[in-house]
């Protein structure tokens, strides 16, 4: 894809397109063997970061101060006693002092973001899941549109992660314009995206994020489903101080 400067890869005013091709790694503070591919953090305009850790074998990622959110996509990690497999996740939360560990190579989707408390309302606590054994929700009634929801929809996370699955010509039953940001990965499969007044063709791998109020729809193309990871921040008002 690099020959004469060619890349889907894109940046605009309110979304950027990063694709395999274009990923530069380099390690974080607290890494031992084990390198990041950052996909979007502050210096885009996000309120998040959200990176890529690649593991060598007995690789780790020590603590973060800001809540933590892990989906490990290739190998198997460990964090807060629990082995994470591949779908597995685990949220961390902020102040935690659980360091991710993997004794083989793998990878996972990492999503960090200062905490928002409300008044009155316990904080989120550390927990771990399985991707495949949340319960699927179709998109307003369309069954061949999969959403499940890997966050509690409660007012303690001021963020939400959900994977959404689309049967092959499957899509958003409408663009979206609204005020959250999102960071996505692609899992599986692939489309277009329509990001802005741009139409961008996204397979496995890539990363997107989209600003608030960028325009946005996405249909799946191929013969197998596509599936991506998607971050958004949540259950917080708008005018609240870290905006």
């Amino acid at each position: 894809m690099h020959q004469l400067g060619h890349t889907r890869s894109a940046h605009h005013r309110n979304h950027l397109l990063q694709t395999p091709d274009t990923f530069v790694r380099a390690p974080l503070p607290g890494m031992r063997n084990a390198t990041a591919i950052i996909h979007v953090g502050p210096a885009a305009g996000a309120r998040f970061t959200q990176y890529t850790a690649e593991f060598d074998a007995r690789g780790s990622m020590g603590p973060s101060p800001s809540q933590r959110f892990v989906y490990v996509l290739v190998g198997e990690l460990e964090t807060g006693g629990r082995r994470l497999e591949t779908g597995d996740f685990a949220y961390l939360p902020a102040g935690s002092n659980e360091t991710v560990l993997a004794k083989c190579p793998a990878s996972a989707a990492v999503i960090e973001k200062p905490y928002q408390p409300i008044a009155d309302t316990p904080k989120p606590r550390f927990f771990t899941g399985r991707q495949s054994q949340v319960e699927p929700r179709s998109l307003m009634g369309d069954a061949s549109l999969e959403v499940r929801m890997l966050l509690p929809d409660e007012p303690a996370f001021d963020f939400a992660v959900n994977t959404m699955t689309f049967q092959p010509g499957a899509s958003l039953p409408m663009v979206e314009i609204h005020v959250m940001e999102h960071g996505l990965l692609m899992l599986s499969g692939g489309g277009i995206y329509r990001l802005g007044d741009h139409w961008h063709p996204v397979t496995a791998g890539d990363f997107i994020w989209m600003a608030p109020y960028c325009p946005q729809w996405f249909g799946a193309l191929g013969k197998n489903p596509a599936q991506y990871l998607i971050y958004k921040d949540w259950n917080r008002h708008p005018l609240s101080e870290a905006r």
